[in-house]
């Protein structure tokens, strides 16, 4: 039966032929490549219990050293810590990771993920957005412990304030380890005007932490609502990436996608 074998060959070879073309390219299919920027008061460690659940989930994830020295600085050392990742990014930012978040300059940015962070508009500070005279509640001010240096003072959270006004809903035990592996802050960088936000031509996701001891509820929804974000909320503290990694990483999966 010569011709019965010619033409199973046949068959396959068209079947093959017809898979390759109309079947999924591996790389199109790839996630997109997850970039999780901390903010004051924390380090990337801070992003460890989301991270994990991601890569769980078959996300490649970076989470850079923020320098916290000023949104420009910062972004640019973040842009420079990504500089070799290839395809779609999504950004996430933590507090003020969000101002840095919004001050990155990349084309191949897929969306952006604020988690109870800042999205300042353009010649916009941090200071503005947490000014307690327009968006009340915040405890932050007598917990802040300023160090002067040579180059201007830098802040950080009073270890002793630190749960209370931070992470109240974390252990005594986590929020201990929290701030002692806190970076300080250059006291300049809250006050320092934003460029042109990322998030007016890149479609944004805001995770809104009801609990917040920081920065007011009020000001993370006028943030988010600015922005044309789509919202989720949480009964969070400020800490929301370490006391609610599920639902941190449960908006930026939808971001993702």
């Amino acid at each position: 039966m010569p011709e019965f074998r010619i033409a199973l060959a046949a068959l396959a070879a068209l079947t093959v032929v017809t898979t390759t073309a109309c079947g999924s390219d591996p790389e199109s299919t790839a996630e997109p490549t997850v970039v999780l920027v901390h903010g004051s008061f924390s380090d990337r460690s801070g992003w460890d219990r989301v991270a994990d659940l991601l890569r769980d989930k078959g996300f490649p994830v970076i989470q850079p050293d923020n320098p916290l020295r000023g949104p420009g600085a910062d972004a640019a050392a973040v842009t420079a810590d990504i500089a070799n990742v290839t395809g779609p990014v999504v950004l996430v930012g933590h507090s003020y990771g969000g101002a840095v978040i919004s001050n990155i300059r990349r084309p191949d940015i897929a969306a952006l993920v604020f988690v109870a962070g800042f999205a300042p508009a353009k010649d916009e500070t941090v200071q503005a957005l947490s000014d307690p005279a327009t968006y009340p509640g915040s405890r932050i001010g007598p917990a802040l412990r300023i160090q002067p240096t040579g180059q201007g003072a830098e802040v950080t959270l009073a270890p002793e304030h630190y749960r209370d006004v931070f992470a109240h809903d974390v252990s005594a035990e986590v929020a201990a380890e929290l701030a002692a592996r806190q970076r300080p802050t250059a006291a300049a960088a809250q006050a320092e005007p934003c460029g042109d936000p990322l998030w007016a031509s890149v479609p944004s996701w805001y995770l809104v932490a009801t609990q917040d001891r920081i920065l007011p509820p009020a000001s993370q929804r006028f943030q988010a609502d600015r922005a044309k974000a789509r919202v989720r909320e949480v009964e969070s503290s400020h800490a929301a990436p370490m006391s609610h990694p599920e639902d941190v990483v449960a908006v930026i999966a939808a971001a993702a996608r």
